[in-house]
């Protein structure tokens, strides 16, 4: 056995008391010392929350001293936005007196003597050829096109409900009258059809193509029963029939406008500015009654305002000429001097009101809708969710009209007075018979638009005539085919067929840039989920620059044209492109919203500091509150691209800019004050303080078109509140 072991020492009860007491002590002292330390903590955390408070409120006294003075300089550089409403004004008026001295023979669409005129002397033109009523068709797209641009371009209180009416039933007619001439032009074509019948199949194909129109039409001469597979030559385009049809004396016709002319006329016309009352002629001498300066509808107290005074604003003007004693005793002197005095204010009150309306407008432009679209029916398609592209697809079954037959040297044919009839599949049988079988539906395939860009597969749609709207029902074993831009079904019935997207599909952004290119020239970059748009904004116009599918360059026809901003936002909607969100988008896509007023003035003090200044997108803009926006800003000089980017964030409430302490990294989000920044009223106030004198002076050198533009691609892509 092994050496015994040692017992072990028995501890005492007293022993066990002291040592209980020393560890009481111990953790009592622990504790009291956990708590001077907290105490301690929490006195260094109050007094520090007490000096930044203090420092706060200092910032926000300073800020509200200056504010006047701020908001006064933000106004005299605001007034960029009426002056290019009263260039678009002068451009709108100089195109009508263009056209007036033209004279090429073409109708002026606002005048509907004009146009009533045209109208009446197409109507009586007949025996018009499919290749003359296309040629035809250029001048009258044209004309409707310009008629849709006057309803969106012209400000309200220059367009009258009776322009609204006149412009929207010109439109109307111009669509009917276009359609029905290619109906007469069709017949008039399958009159001839034995006369340009194929001699290997002896059935006639034809194929007519244009830019805004492409007809496909087959006629059935040797009602082959064995013949039910129709494809256009040198094409993947045409249909699988039944036997009815392939013994039955009918034309196939596929009539494809690249526009859509079958959907009722919705609202088109954007408030871009409210009715504006005439402006009273003030007398001199008048006092006005105060009025808030609303340039960016702010409702910021009168006390901060000034009082606005004809006589005392007119006094400039008088002071300014130094009059003369012998001159004012002069009646006529004195009387000139009032006339100039008043004019003067009534020009200055014109531009205040002018300013206020494109402010309201600009405001209209973002706010929500407050209720959703209702559809009627299960299957009819919300226009407010999904889009048309690539135009309208007329699939017809024609009864084949009376051939043309040669006899004793002419050409006689018989002239239906109905004109062009459809044949009626499936007919109409009211006994029990089995449709299904008899009657399969029709097998179509078609070519996807070229312009047109589908991210995924195209919801096809087809026309309810009695109804008026389009729904998908009727249509199955839809397949689609991108490398080759084709796209099978099968139809019930025929009819009117389109191909729809997802409005939203691009909503909401990834990321979003604004960066200075040249002067007067900027470049924004819009980032989704399936591409990247880069738009150039010069002076008035937007040009598309480039566009990425999948971080892989995607030619588009859009590409290096240079168009006014509306006309660009319509043609990059209809390519598929639609980056563009509407009142109502906010129902089918998950936002980041924010208060509309501060949304507006956000997009216009960034305007007006775009030439100068570079402004990104930012992670912390989703975790602010509503009445907030935060974006990152840099002064950005020259056009070179740095890889790491000096980017500072900024948060704006609509009244108040500030430079944040936090960085893009940060892990978590807080409003604090950046070091060595106060608060300023306006977002050029704020920039100003840590901006080069070069980039102050080239802010105050941008045009007001530039300016004006670059604030409605902002306004039209909302990229604040839908990133």
């Amino acid at each position: 056995m092994g050496p015994k072991e040692k017992k072990k020492k028995k501890i005492t009860k007293a022993e066990q008391l002291k040592q209980l007491q020393e560890e009481e002590e111990k953790r009592l002292k622990e504790e009291e010392e956990a708590r001077l330390k907290s105490e301690k903590e929490e006195q260094e955390r109050l007094e520090k929350q007490r000096i930044e408070k203090e420092k706060w409120q200092q910032l926000e006294k300073k800020d509200l001293q200056r504010r006047p003075e701020e908001l006064e300089e933000l106004y005299s550089l605001e007034e960029c936005f009426p002056k290019a409403e009263k260039l678009k004004q002068d451009t709108r008026s100089l195109s009508q007196w263009k056209h007036y001295i033209q004279c090429d023979g073409s109708p002026d669409p606002s005048i509907p003597q004009e146009m009533n005129t045209f109208i009446s002397l197409w109507k009586e033109e007949t025996n018009q050829t499919f290749e003359t009523v296309i040629k035809k068709s250029k001048l009258v797209l044209q004309l409707i096109e310009k008629l849709k641009l006057m309803l969106l371009e012209t400000p309200t209180y220059n367009l009258r409900d009776k322009n609204i009416i006149q412009y929207e039933g010109s439109i109307l007619e111009l669509q009917e009258l276009l359609h029905l001439k290619f109906n007469i032009a069709t017949e008039i074509l399958l009159r001839q059809a034995s006369t340009l019948a194929d001699l290997d199949t002896g059935n006639m194909e034809k194929i007519i193509q244009d830019e805004n129109v492409t007809l496909y039409v087959w006629a059935n001469l040797k009602k082959n029963p064995r013949y039910k597979s129709v494809k256009f030559s040198n094409t993947q385009i045409g249909f699988e029939i039944p036997k009815i049809l392939a013994t039955s004396d009918v034309a196939l016709r596929l009539l494809h406008t690249h526009y859509d002319h079958i959907t009722p006329l919705h609202a088109v016309r954007a408030p871009l500015v409210p009715l504006v009352p005439l402006v009273p002629c003030v007398p001199a001498g008048a006092e006005l009654s105060k009025r808030e300066v609303k340039s960016t509808t702010e409702a910021v107290g009168q006390e901060d305002q000034e009082v606005y005074k004809p006589q005392e604003r007119g006094s400039v003007f008088i002071q300014e000429g130094e009059i003369k004693a012998e001159e004012q005793n002069d009646p006529e002197v004195q009387m000139t001097s009032v006339k100039k005095e008043s004019k003067a204010t009534e020009v200055e009150l014109e531009m205040k009101l002018l300013s206020e309306s494109v402010a309201e407008a600009q405001l209209d432009l973002i706010k929500n809708a407050p209720e959703k679209p209702e559809v009627s029916e299960n299957k009819e398609v919300d226009l407010c969710q999904f889009t048309i592209l690539g135009g309208v697809y007329h699939l017809d079954i024609l009864e084949l009209p009376p051939q043309c037959k040669p006899v004793k040297g002419w050409m006689m044919v018989e002239i239906l007075k109905e004109g062009l009839q459809k044949f009626t599949y499936p007919p109409e049988i009211t006994e029990d018979f089995d449709t299904e079988n008899a009657f399969p539906p029709i097998e179509v395939t078609l070519q996807v638009h070229e312009k047109v860009t589908f991210f995924e597969e195209p919801v096809v749609a087809r026309w309810n005539a009695q109804g008026k709207y389009w729904q998908t029902d009727g249509i199955s074993g839809v397949y689609y085919t991108p490398e080759e831009r084709l796209i099978s079904f099968s139809l019930e019935t025929f009819g009117p067929i389109t191909l729809m997207q997802d409005t939203h599909i691009n909503m909401p952004y990834q990321s979003w840039e604004l960066r200075p290119l040249d002067e007067n020239k900027v470049l924004l970059t819009v980032t989704t989920v399936f591409t990247e748009i880069q738009i150039q904004i010069q002076e008035n116009l937007c040009m598309l620059s480039s566009v990425k599918i999948k971080d892989k360059e995607h030619s588009s026809a859009l590409e290096g044209k240079w168009m006014t901003p509306i006309p660009f936002i319509s043609a990059l909607k209809e390519t598929g492109l639609n980056i563009f969100p509407t009142a109502y988008s906010h129902f089918y896509v998950v936002i980041n919203n924010k208060v509309p007023l501060v949304e507006m003035k956000a997009y216009r003090q960034m305007a007006l500091l775009s030439s100068a200044f570079a402004f990104g997108w930012s992670k912390w803009n989703t975790l602010c509150n509503s009445t907030n926006v935060v974006f990152k800003v840099r002064e950005h000089l020259s056009d070179e691209h740095t890889e790491t980017p000096n980017w500072e964030l900024y948060m704006f409430s609509g009244d108040r800019a500030w430079r944040l302490k936090i960085e893009e990294e940060s892990e978590s989000f807080s409003e604090a004050l950046g070091e060595k920044t106060e608060f300023h009223s306006t977002l050029f106030h704020m920039v100003k303080d840590f901006a080069s004198k070069e980039a102050i002076e080239k802010v105050r050198r941008s045009s007001c078109q530039f300016i004006d533009s670059v604030c409605y691609l902002l306004l039209s892509t909302r990229v604040l509140s839908y990133s």
